[in-house]
């Protein structure tokens, strides 16, 4: 199922949702709002969908609603799990790749407050020159969960999604040389969508590694192809990574585990870390089979206003 959050003239504000053949259905129990985590959790306990298939009415035309982030995150973890991107970005920091990235997956937390969905504008940061895409899976907690190992961490998967880690390479470089971060070379903006995908729509492209399936990803500026990579490319699955994210520590619905970026999946890896980078009125769409097509618009670059 894709499950969406989604605006309408004839609805008074944000409402969850799912899409069937071009046709959105509304979770008219559900009230208004973005899906939250309880709404997943509540999925999560149930064995099928069927029951809401039948109760909703078909509503509105898929292309009649503006999409939003399908769902409100509730923490983000961000990891660094395809080699080819590790190795070119060490590369381009004339080093090897850290001896510790091949013991145990790394993430970073990321803003859950700077949230765009499909079709977006993302404002270019005041405070950076070199706005990059970065093109990643993630995957989405359906229940609460602790030390997970990772041969069972898909039965706490509720869904997957696209996901653009935006990134102020000019800061996030700066930031990396003191040691800690990144920080504001990401908290700015991350994108999610357009849909919220369960598990049952991708198994026959399932390679048998939890989490890891069989699909291409692509992105595109301007319409022209950038970055191609494939999902089943993963370093570390996303078994692995729940089972290092959720040691002595509780996972939570809601909670959004990142892939980090495919390989050739930003312009860091394709310009060596020399651009050009994008620029205002540039439009970034990133493409992963079954999952959909997230598209942004960058915007005009944001004044810096300070509160007195």
């Amino acid at each position: 199922m894709r499950l969406i959050s989604f605006k309408h003239a004839n609805v008074p504000d944000s409402a969850p949702g799912f899409v069937i053949e071009n046709q959105v259905f509304q979770f008219r129990d559900l009230g208004f709002g973005l899906l939250k985590s309880h709404h997943l959790e509540m999925f999560s306990k149930r064995s099928t969908l069927e029951a809401y298939k039948k109760k909703a009415e078909k509503t509105y035309d898929l292309s009649a609603v503006t999409l939003r982030p399908p769902f409100s995150p509730t923490s983000i973890r961000d990891f660094y799990s395809f080699k080819q991107h590790v190795k070119t970005a060490n590369a381009n920091r004339g080093r090897d790749v850290p001896k510790e990235w091949y013991e145990f997956p790394v993430f970073y937390f990321s803003n859950t407050t700077s949230i765009y969905g499909h079709d977006d504008t993302i404002p270019y940061p005041s405070f950076s020159e070199e706005l990059d895409y970065e093109l990643e899976i993630a995957c989405v907690i359906g229940k609460p969960g602790i030390n997970i190992f990772s041969k069972v961490a898909e039965e706490y998967i509720f869904g997957y999604t696209i996901l653009n880690d935006w990134s102020a390479r000019d800061v996030q470089r700066k930031e990396m040389k003191v040691g800690l971060g990144p920080a504001k070379g990401k908290d700015f903006a991350t994108s999610l969508g357009p849909y919220l995908v369960t598990p049952d729509e991708l198994a026959d492209r399932h390679i048998g590694r939890p989490g890891v399936y069989d699909l291409e990803m692509v992105a595109r500026v301007n319409g022209v192809e950038r970055s191609r990579g494939n999902w089943k490319d993963l370093s570390w699955s996303f078994g692995q990574m729940i089972d290092r994210a959720s040691q002595d520590v509780w996972l939570q619905p809601g909670d959004v585990i990142g892939s980090g970026t495919v390989g050739t999946g930003c312009l860091l890896e394709l310009t060596k870390g020399e651009g050009p980078w994008l620029q205002p009125g540039d439009v970034v769409e990133l493409e992963i089979e079954r999952l959909g097509v997230l598209r942004n618009v960058v915007g005009e670059k944001r004044n810096q206003q300070k509160n007195n």
